[in-house]
């Protein structure tokens, strides 16, 4: 574990102590301790997105998938995010325990011991999402196994505590469920796809950074080089303000892909699309922790909603 200093340089702090086992929990502590590694609402979203994947390739490209099919494919993705969930969880345990935030986490109270029982949970996990991916065919496993090295070992292992970057990088593994979706339904990547995907991993810097610059001393505290930690402020909102731009564009620029992204998509992406811009120039003119929490919050119905739309528009 380290810190960073004053100069923006990563030191070497004290060894990090495992926690004391919370002994005589109930079946529920237990449940709520397993849910709270696997983050449900993280893994809802990105399973949300896939299956947005999944219905408007299906509409778009006339497939008729059976009830059957959408299950494993849900499943698949549901799998794979929250075995990736469990091994981050054990890998960012001891950085997780100086960090306010997350320092209530199970893995850094106790109420899951041994900690290596979190990595064969990711594990099995992680093996039952390539299996169903491959299973269906190439390109899905290709996509669900992409997804996994890039968060587990290219973020979490590397890049997370190394790199101001770590989300850039990071953050492909965040479009790759609704990648996956498209391929599990079709065998196939086409723009439309490939927009989304872009989507999500141009909204996942955004939404991180937002999260950093209002936790400033916590990531500091635990090493983290997140771009808002170890480099000026206006350089960090930059940054911010032009993934924030590039979005709205890059949703409208959808209906060019697919048909199935008709006038209500487009209205949706632009009525939510504007307020996320104005809330990033607004932090950029006036950055405060408040600003940035606001559109940390506001990031995520963004998203929502988008992939809502569509997927309303693909049912309708």
């Amino acid at each position: 574990m380290g810190f960073i200093d004053g100069s923006g340089k990563l030191r070497v702090a004290a060894e990090w102590a495992a926690p004391t086992p919370v002994r005589d929990q109930t079946g529920w502590e237990i449940l709520t301790a397993y849910s709270q590694l696997l983050k449900p609402r993280m893994v809802s979203l990105l399973v949300f997105t896939a299956a947005v994947g999944l219905i408007v390739a299906d509409a778009s490209l006339g497939f008729a998938l059976s009830i059957g099919t959408l299950f494993l494919g849900l499943a698949a993705i549901t799998a794979g995010t929250a075995g990736c969930n469990a091994l981050t969880g054990y890998i960012d345990r001891d950085i997780d325990r100086v960090m306010g935030r997350t320092k209530d986490r199970p893995l850094c109270t106790g109420r899951i011991h041994p900690a290596s029982r979190a990595v064969l949970l990711g594990a099995v996990l992680v093996g039952i999402s390539l299996l169903l991916a491959g299973l269906r065919n190439p390109l899905a496993l290709g996509l669900m196994s992409l997804g996994v090295v890039d968060n587990v070992v290219v973020y979490s292992l590397w890049l997370k505590r190394t790199s101001r970057w770590n989300i850039v990088l990071g953050g492909i593994s965040g479009g790759m469920p609704v990648a996956f979706g498209w391929a599990y339904a079709s065998g196939s990547l086409g723009l439309a796809a490939i927009l989304l995907a872009g989507l999500v991993i141009l909204w996942t810097p955004t939404h991180i950074w937002s999260l950093a610059l209002r936790y400033r001393d916590d990531y500091a505290r635990a090493g983290v080089p997140m771009l808002p930690v170890v480099t000026d402020q206006k350089t960090a909102l930059r940054c911010m303000v032009a993934t924030g731009a590039m979005l709205v564009p890059f949703s409208l620029a959808l209906p060019l892909a697919t048909p199935i992204a008709g006038l209500g998509y487009s209205a949706v992406a632009l009525v939510f699309g504007i307020p996320l811009l104005a809330m990033s120039v607004w932090l950029w003119v006036r950055p405060t922790p408040a600003g940035a929490w606001q559109l940390f919050k506001f990031s995520s119905p963004y998203l929502t909603a988008v992939f809502l739309a569509l997927l309303v528009s693909a049912l309708w």
